[in-house]
């Protein structure tokens, strides 16, 4: 078995929560209310910000040209794609760069990062990547679900944000990263990998708080 396998099935469970989060769900249906959306957008800016610093520690950490220019790629995807489907987003809800910039990160949001870049920082780069992947991964289990759901990709509002997620070049982005996994825990010990399986648990754990703090718009500043 992969080792990308014995980590999907070590966290399946809890991603399939994520999709009966109310949150989530608002998203597929579009009954989610614009303010929880609004404090989401300026969140996961902010965690996008730090997410694609950890890529950039695996451009440090890369031994090879060909590892370099992939985590290179991974902050491109990040900056450029993701974050500009944010730009439009926080453009249409009326937030300006001002407030971006003078926003805060909750303590979800400031934990969760740092905790990722702890790991990119302390361990090696199968590590690191075992700690995005809880989200890069996770999303796009979101969207296979969203795209199975009747009229998500449709929206008016929130179907730009589920074809974001369910597009060939997101799901190419994800496969890439699992393939990065295996390539890189090629002779691990059953030790290394069950502290692969601890990252990705505890990534993932934040993973489904951010969703409880957007719906609940829990702003609790650090």
């Amino acid at each position: 078995m992969k080792v990308s396998e014995r980590l999907y099935n070590s966290i399946i469970d809890l991603w399939d929560k994520y999709n009966e989060h109310p949150f989530v769900k608002g998203i597929a249906d579009g009954t989610l209310p614009l303010e929880n959306f609004q404090f989401y957008m300026i969140q996961d800016h902010l965690y996008l910000m730090q997410y694609a610093k950890v890529f950039a520690l695996g451009v440090l950490k890369a031994k090879e040209e060909s590892d370099m220019r992939l985590f290179s790629n991974l902050i491109t995807a990040t900056l450029d794609t993701e974050n500009a489907l944010h730009q439009d987003y926080l453009r249409r809800l009326g937030i300006s760069k001002e407030m971006i910039a003078q926003a805060k990160p909750s303590i979800v949001t400031d934990s969760y990062t740092n905790y990722m870049i702890a790991i990119a920082e302390k361990e090696g780069l199968a590590e690191l990547m075992a700690a995005v992947l809880s989200c890069s991964w996770s999303y796009k289990l979101i969207g296979d679900f969203m795209e199975k759901f009747p009229g998500a990709k449709e929206q008016e509002f929130y179907g730009e944000w589920v074809n974001m997620y369910t597009s060939e070049g997101y799901r190419s982005s994800n496969q890439v990263m699992i393939d990065l996994v295996d390539r890189l825990t090629e002779g691990y010990t059953e030790e290394q990998i069950q502290n692969l399986e601890h990252i990705i648990y505890v990534c993932s754990q934040y993973e489904y708080m951010f969703w409880d703090m957007a719906w609940n718009q829990k702003m609790v500043e650090v």
